[in-house]
């Protein structure tokens, strides 16, 4: 299964969600999301900073891990990041594979 880490970020209406429902409570909410969508959790994190949370989601396809995004930025509660996770093998498939590329001006 395609993996995705996804950065997130509270508005202010988000925060006072997270103050509401506790930090079990939304990780509850996401999983039963990825559990609709055929996924996982892999890991779920807090953090303080530029980011408020940080995920690892396990998803069927790469369309579901971006219905995940979808769904969580149109929410307007928070911003999420989506970003796919690459394995080595799968650069080693990519490393094999031929890409013919003129560079700028070359």
């Amino acid at each position: 299964m395609p993996k995705f880490l996804t950065k997130v970020s509270y508005s202010p209406e988000g925060a006072r969600g997270l103050l509401k429902e506790g930090g079990t409570g939304r990780r509850a909410a996401v999983q039963k999301l990825m559990e609709g969508l055929g996924g996982k959790i892999d890991a779920f994190y807090y953090a303080y900073g530029e980011d408020d949370a940080y995920l690892i989601i396990d998803v069927p396809d790469a369309a579901s891990g971006l219905a995940v995004s979808l769904a969580v930025n149109a929410s307007g509660a928070v911003r999420a990041t989506t970003i796919p996770l690459i394995t080595p093998e799968e650069i080693d498939v990519a490393c094999k594979k031929s890409a013919p590329y003129r560079a700028p001006g070359a």
